[in-house]
């Protein structure tokens, strides 16, 4: 992170003490109760069970991607993503800061988030923005109508070709969400398809936000069961946790039904937004990440955020990292543009900022040193346990605590090399 002060230091033995809380919560589900005996049950003799694969590692998974740019009328923007904790990683993006030719003021960005494995994800990425563009709607009148028109065609044709093309290769399984922003000199069109999602922040607050297709939601319930589907435990036959999406092609067999009727529906919801000077910044994700962080939230963050970092780059993975210390379990991406009204650099937030450092650093070194003193071992998660209850000014809005983990995790690591000559470790 590049506030007033120092950057983090990331020590060797960081995620051993990190994950702790988190493995004791998660292991007995995703390790003991996948075809297995459960706890304190034998199998007979001679029995063998199925083990299924467990979604999830022993231990996240926390390099990230990043990537970042700008287009020529002063958008800019950035892309952080996380493979975390699950076995795979299964998002992919776009990212096109200009369209080109009579499009060059006009951007496009999505976000991919598949589904039982990569594959459809990855085409999709390489292919939506194509044949949206191939629709011929989109052009420098800039008519939203068309546009919307132009969106849901491209959608559809993806989610066609793809299916061709995976009969013809043999991967039909799988499928991927979309959540895409294209942006004109006037407008921005929000494509969503499934529970990625895309929120707007104007004048500091949210201004507008996409809605998540989930299959117990009453209309998509209704067009689920019309094409002899059910949805139980919140999934489509108790399976699918999303009830839009490109691929899927197992729930999308229901004879004389059109594409948007069947139990997964390609089509995506486009909404058109005017654009306004007073735009800050606006957010594409996965549900990795609104599954821990709520929009306003995530706003209130990232504009703080804003205030004390010049690379978006960096905003971006503290996002990604706040929403791996609140438990999320998924792979995480996200990507942030910012429009000329965003946040800028402040000196009084950077001032607040290195006091808020401060005044961690001296919390963790007095509960190193009270720990010490009752001869008790101070390993980081005591450390951390004993801050999180602990009253802080100042926390950055949205992010509390779990976003100054590494500030913090730098602090305790200073104070075990002062107290290492001492014999105290």
């Amino acid at each position: 992170m590049r506030t007033s002060r120092k950057g983090n230091v990331e020590m060797p033995a960081f995620m051993r003490h990190l994950v702790k809380e988190t493995e004791k919560r998660v292991s007995s589900f995703f390790k003991g109760g996948r075809g297995g005996a459960a706890e304190g049950e034998h199998p007979g003799e001679g029995e063998r069970e199925e083990v299924i694969p467990s979604p999830y590692l022993d231990r996240p998974v926390m390099d990230k991607l990043t990537e970042e740019g700008c287009a020529r009328w002063g958008l800019t923007y950035a892309l952080g993503s996380m493979q975390g904790w699950r076995a795979s990683m299964e998002d992919f993006h776009n990212c096109v800061p200009q369209l080109g030719g009579e499009l060059a003021d006009w951007s496009f960005f999505a976000v991919f988030d598949g589904h039982a494995g990569s594959t459809v994800a990855h085409y999709c990425s390489q292919h939506l923005l194509g044949q949206i563009l191939a629709t011929g709607g989109i052009g420098p009148e800039d008519d939203p109508e068309r546009v919307k028109g132009a969106i849901i065609d491209g959608f559809l044709h993806t989610d066609k070709h793809l299916h061709s093309v995976a009969r013809r290769e043999g991967w039909e399984r799988g499928g991927t969400t979309v959540v895409a922003a294209l942006i004109s000199p006037y407008y921005i069109y929000f494509a969503n398809c499934g529970d990625s999602r895309a929120m707007l922040c104007r004048s500091g607050q949210v201004c507008f936000s996409t809605e998540d297709h989930k299959p117990y939601c009453p209309l998509e319930k209704e067009r689920i069961e019309a094409a002899g589907g059910t949805v139980s435990i919140q999934r489509i036959n108790g399976s699918l946790a999303v009830s839009r999406a490109l691929g899927d092609f197992s729930y999308k067999g229901a004879e004389n039904r059109m594409p948007t009727e069947q139990m997964v529906s390609p089509e995506p919801e486009v909404c058109v937004v005017e654009r306004s000077p007073a735009d800050e910044f606006l957010v594409l994700a996965c549900d990795g990440v609104w599954d821990i962080i709520s929009n306003e939230e995530l706003c209130a963050f990232i504009h703080n955020r804003l205030s004390v970092c010049t690379d978006l780059r960096d905003v971006c993975t503290q996002v990604i990292d706040l929403c791996l210390y609140k438990g999320s379990l998924d792979n995480i991406s996200i990507i942030l543009l910012c429009f000329p009204g965003a946040p800028q650099l402040s000196a009084e937030a950077l001032h607040q900022e290195a006091e808020l450092e401060d005044l961690l650093e001296s919390k963790v070194a007095e509960i190193y040193s009270e720990l010490c003193a009752r001869g008790e071992e101070p390993d980081l998660l005591s450390v951390l346990t004993l801050l999180a209850s602990t009253v802080i000014p100042g926390l950055p809005p949205g992010g509390g605590i779990q976003s100054k983990r590494n500030c913090i995790i730098s602090a305790y690591y200073q104070q075990r090399e002062h107290y290492k000559p001492n014999g105290m470790m």
